[in-house]
């Protein structure tokens, strides 16, 4: 799994840690609290999708998610091009594996976000990204300093796999309580959509 860098201990730029700090409060992470009875403020999860490059793109998603017809085509668009990210992936040969089973557990996702199972989905998102992150990084993704090497190469890239290691938080805040469903949904549109444009 990621590492889950807080804000403060990373070289976060000012915009940047303005935008996480806002979508992942660190405080109320580290009590292992924050998604109950949260609301969503769709104007931080916009903020935070503006800082990663798809601001517009998120705010139609969030919109068009309410008709079950286009978030389906959507997210076979999503996964058209998380198909074409991990066959452009070279990896060793011994990692071939790997890159079919992500993709293999690219659907059971997408049923989740259909059946509006945003807790499971969160989980299998988690997955998702840390098996995505280890055929574009290699072992570097699984280091202490994964997320601030991501930075030092493009500080949107390095907002967006900061964001990937704050999932675990949600999910571990999710396990046993009444998750907010809007909050969790609007987040993993995030993750998507940037996927969705990468």
């Amino acid at each position: 799994m990621f590492h889950c860098t807080p804000c403060k201990n990373l070289a976060i730029f000012g915009e940047y840690r303005t935008v996480a700090e806002a979508l992942f409060p660190q405080d109320d992470f580290s009590s292992g609290s924050a998604p109950q009875g949260r609301a969503p403020n769709l104007d931080v999860t916009a903020g935070f999708a503006e800082a990663l490059g798809i601001g517009a793109d998120y705010r139609r998603l969030l919109d068009d998610t309410k008709n079950n017809d286009r978030m389906k085509e959507f997210l076979g668009h999503f996964q058209n091009n998380l198909d074409l990210l991990i066959q452009k992936t070279w990896v060793e040969k011994a990692d071939e594996e790997r890159k079919e089973r992500l993709q293999d557990d690219v659907p059971p996702f997408m049923s989740c976000i259909m059946q509006e199972n945003f807790p499971q989905a969160i989980e299998a998102f988690g997955a998702i990204l840390e098996e995505l992150a280890y055929l574009f990084f290699g072992t570097q993704s699984t280091k202490d300093d994964f997320t601030e090497y991501t930075f030092r190469i493009d500080t949107q890239m390095g907002l967006f796999w900061w964001y990937g290691s704050q999932l675990g938080a949600l999910k571990k805040t999710s396990e046993g309580i009444e998750a907010n469903d809007e909050f969790l949904r609007a987040v993993l549109l995030i993750g998507i959509c940037y996927l969705t444009n990468f």
